[in-house]
C-alpha cells in the first residue's frame, strides 16, 4: 500500500480523500494556490506545497507544477478528485511516465471515455443506444446553426472536454445557437483548457440516472446501483439521490450490466459513471461516462456501505475488490443536497465573501435512527472566492425509506447555519417541501418548471404558519421575561409580561394567548385550538430547537424591530409579536417603498466584466444581450428587461463588478 498520496484539487473533495487516506494510514499532500493558502483541505493534510496564483489555469490544471510538487514530497500516488485534472489523459500519462500510480483509470481509457466526442461513437459502435447529435469538431458559430438545424431544434451545446455544467447551453432557435456555441467555447476554454464543441439533440421531458461502476485490474467490474440527478439548475446537479425512485429492478439491471460492459470495452479500472437519460417508457440512452469519481458518490456510499475513495486507492495500489456483484444490496435511502455560494433570490448568482457563521449539523446517527453526513471544504471565517466552482459543501441523509431520508433532510437543512454569502440552502429546503419532488414525480426540467420565474422563497402553508407563530410567541415570552429582569424590575417580572399577543406573519395576524408553566407553554389561538409549546431557547441564540405538540420544528433566528426573523423550510419570515394594542397602531404605519431602479441596470453578482455589446445612445429592445459578467468560471449574460435607449455606462471590459454595481443607465 502506499505511504503517501498528493491530492491534486481542492475544497470539499480534497477534504474528502484526505479522510480515507487518513483512516488507512496514508500521508497526505495538499496543493494549493494564493486564494487557498488558508484553506481547510491544506490544514487537513500532512504537507502542503503552493503551486501558483488563484486562476485555475495558472495553479491547479498546470501539469508542470502538479509534477514538481510530486517529485518535491516523494507522492507515491495521486488522487485528481473530480473536475481540474481528473480527465486529463496527459496527466495520467505524465504520471505514469514518472512512476506514479494515479488513483483513477488509466490513460487510455480516459482517452476512450473522457472526451465527450469519443465516447459517444465507442459507445455506438458497441451497440449503446445514444442521443442522436453530431460528434464531429465544430468550427464556427455558422456551422453550429447548420448542425443544430439538421439535428432539430432543441439542441444541446456541450464542451466535449466539460462537465459540472460548464459549457452547456440550450438552443431552441438559430440566434441561440450561435450565442450558445460561443459561450460554450469560451467557457469550456477557461474551464478545460479545451475549446471543442459538439451538439445533440436535447431530449425533453428526461430523467438523468447514473450507474456507478467500479473495477479492479484483477477482471473483476461491478456496478453499485444507480443515481437520480434529475433535479438540475442550468445543466448542474442540485440534489442526488439513491436509488431512483423511478426504476424498476428490471430497468436496474440492465443498465448496471450495459454500464459494466461498456466499462470493460475500454479496459476501465477504478471508479467511474456511466450517465443515461431515462425517458417516461424507462427507456434509456446513454450520455456520457464520466472517468472519474462523482460529486454525488456519498449517497452511493451510504446506500451500500461501500468507501468509494478507499476502494480507487486499493485498486491503484493493485489489490482485487472485495466483493462481487451478487455480494452489493441497497440498503434504504439516501439524498443530497449541493450547498452552492449561490443566491436564489437574485436567480442564482453567484456570491462571495467570508462565512461570518457556518456550523453544519452534527453528523453520526440521528436521534430518529436516520444519519448525517456533511463533505465540505471550508470553515467559519474563512473566504469563498470568486475563483472557484461556488460549492461549499454536499449534505447528506439517509434514512429506512425514501420519506425518512427526506425528513432527514428537512432537518438537517433547518439546523445548517450559514451566513455572510448568498446560499440556495432556502431553495434545497423548499425541493425537499414540494409535493412534487415529495412525490418522485420529477424530470431533468422540474426546477424550469416549478420555478419559472425564479426563486422568490416560500409560502407556508396555514399549518406550518400557526406552529411557528406559537413558537414565536412562546420565545417572545422569554425575551421579555429576561429584558425585565435586565431593566432591574426583578420583582413580579413574570407578571409584567401579558399573557394576550398578536403575532404577524406571511401576511397574517394570528391572535393568541400564552399560558406558560415551568415545563414549556400552552398557546392557544382565538379560534380555541392549543399547541404545547417546549424549548431551551434563550434569547440570543441562533437556532432555535422547538417541541410542537411533540414534533420538532427548528428555526434560524435573528433579531429585527419589534420581532424576530426566523427561517425555515425555504421561508425567510419577518414575525413580528405585538400587544393588542400594538397591533392596532402597526396596522396604520404606512408601507416604505423601495428606490426605483427600473432604469438602471445594477450588477447581481461579483465578477467581471468580459465583453459589453451596446454602447451610450444606443436603442435597445427586450431581450437584447447587454453585457456578459464573468464568476466563478460561468459566463452570465445580462440582457435588457424592456425597450429603452442606453444613456451612460459606468463599466469597461476587464473591470471588477460588485452586488448592486449600476452597470449602465437608461433613458
Amino acid at each position: 500500500m502506499f505511504k503517501k498520496i498528493l491530492i491534486a484539487n481542492r475544497g470539499e473533495i480534497a477534504c474528502r480523500v484526505i479522510k480515507s487516506a487518513r483512516k488507512m494510514g496514508i500521508a497526505t499532500v495538499a496543493v494549493y494556490s494564493d486564494a487557498d493558502r488558508d484553506a481547510l483541505h491544506v490544514a487537513m493534510a500532512d504537507e502542503a506545497v503552493h503551486i501558483g496564483p488563484p486562476p485555475a489555469n495558472q495553479s491547479y490544471i498546470v501539469i508542470d507544477r502538479i509534477m514538481d510538487a510530486i517529485r518535491s514530497t516523494g507522492a507515491e500516488a495521486v488522487h485528481p478528485g473530480y473536475g481540474f485534472l481528473s480527465e486529463n489523459k496527459a496527466f495520467a500519462a505524465a504520471l505514469e511516465a514518472a512512476g506514479v500510480a494515479f488513483i483513477g483509470p488509466p490513460s487510455s481509457a480516459i482517452e476512450a471515455m473522457g472526451d465527450k466526442i469519443t465516447s459517444k461513437k465507442i459507445a455506438a459502435e458497441a451497440g449503446v443506444n445514444t442521443v442522436p447529435g453530431y460528434m464531429g469538431l465544430i468550427g464556427d458559430a455558422d456551422e453550429a446553426v447548420r448542425i443544430s438545424r439538421e439535428i432539430g431544434y432543441p439542441v444541446m451545446i456541450k464542451a466535449s472536454a466539460g462537465g459540472g455544467g460548464k459549457g452547456m447551453r440550450i438552443a431552441w432557435n438559430d440566434d441561440e445557437a450561435r450565442e450558445g456555441f460561443q459561450s460554450s467555447k469560451n467557457e469550456a476554454a477557461s474551464s478545460f483548457g479545451d475549446d471543442r464543441i459538439f451538439i445533440e439533440k436535447f431530449v425533453t421531458q428526461p430523467r438523468h440516472i447514473e450507474i456507478q461502476v467500479l473495477a479492479d485490474t484483477h477482471g473483476t467490474c461491478t456496478y453499485l446501483f444507480e443515481r437520480e440527478c434529475s433535479i438540475q439548475r442550468r445543466n448542474q446537479k442540485v440534489i442526488e439521490e439513491a436509488p431512483s425512485p423511478f426504476l424498476d429492478e428490471a430497468t436496474r439491471k440492465a443498465m448496471g450490466e450495459q454500464a459494466v460492459a461498456l466499462a470493460k470495452a475500454v479496459g476501465y479500472t477504478s471508479a467511474g459513471t456511466v450517465e443515461f437519460i431515462v425517458d417516461g417508457e424507462r427507456n434509456f440512452y446513454f450520455l456520457e461516462m464520466n472517468t472519474r469519481l462523482q460529486v454525488e458518490h456519498p449517497v452511493t456510499e451510504l446506500i451500500t456501505g461501500v468507501d468509494l475513495v478507499e476502494q480507487m486507492i486499493r485498486v491503484a495500489a493493485g489489490e482485487a475488490l472485495p466483493f462481487k456483484q451478487e455480494d452489493l444490496t441497497i440498503k434504504g435511502w439516501a439524498m443530497e443536497s449541493r450547498l452552492y455560494a449561490e443566491d436564489p433570490y437574485r436567480n442564482f448568482l453567484p456570491s462571495i465573501g467570508r462565512l461570518t457563521r457556518y456550523r453544519p449539523p452534527v453528523e453520526g446517527t440521528t436521534a430518529t435512527g436516520g444519519i448525517v453526513r456533511n463533505d465540505t471544504g471550508v470553515f467559519e471565517g474563512g473566504e469563498i472566492s470568486m475563483y472557484y466552482d461556488p460549492m461549499i459543501a454536499k449534505l447528506c441523509t439517509w434514512g429506512p425509506t425514501r420519506a425518512d431520508a427526506i425528513e432527514e433532510m428537512r432537518l438537517a437543512l433547518d439546523t445548517f447555519e450559514v451566513e455572510g454569502i448568498g446560499h440556495n440552502l432556502p431553495f434545497c429546503s423548499a425541493v425537499m417541501e414540494h409535493p412534487r419532488f415529495v412525490s418522485g414525480d420529477i424530470t431533468t426540467a422540474f426546477i424550469a418548471e416549478e420555478y419559472p420565474d425564479g426563486f422568490q422563497g416560500v409560502t407556508l402553508p396555514d399549518t406550518v404558519l400557526r406552529r411557528v407563530a406559537a413558537a414565536a410567541a412562546a420565545m417572545n415570552r422569554v425575551a421579555e421575561i429576561r429584558r425585565t429582569r435586565v431593566s432591574g424590575r426583578m420583582d413580579n417580572h413574570e407578571r409584567k409580561v401579558g399573557d394576550d399577543w398578536v403575532v404577524s406573519l406571511q401576511g397574517r395576524e394570528l391572535a393568541l394567548a400564552i399560558r406558560a408553566d415551568k415545563a414549556g407553554a400552552t398557546v392557544t389561538f382565538a379560534e380555541g385550538d392549543s399547541m404545547r409549546i417546549e424549548s431551551d431557547w434563550t434569547p440570543g441564540q441562533p437556532l432555535a430547537r422547538v417541541l410542537v405538540d411533540g414534533e420538532p420544528l427548528v428555526l434560524k433566528v435573528g433579531r429585527i424591530t419589534g420581532g424576530y426573523r426566523l427561517r425555515l423550510r425555504g421561508a425567510d419570515l419577518k414575525v413580528h409579536v405585538r400587544t393588542p394594542r400594538q397591533a392596532e397602531l402597526a396596522a396604520l404605519m404606512p408601507e416604505k417603498l423601495p428606490p426605483d431602479t427600473s432604469r438602471m441596470l445594477l450588477c447581481p453578482m461579483p465578477g467581471l466584466m468580459v465583453n459589453l455589446s451596446v454602447e451610450e445612445g444606443q436603442e435597445v429592445f427586450e431581450g437584447q444581450a447587454l453585457c456578459t459578467v464573468e464568476a466563478m468560471k460561468m459566463e452570465n449574460i445580462l440582457r435588457a428587461e424592456r425597450r429603452s435607449t442606453v444613456k451612460k455606462i459606468n463599466a469597461s471590459v476587464g473591470g471588477s463588478l460588485a452586488v448592486d454595481d449600476v452597470i449602465m443607465e437608461f433613458e
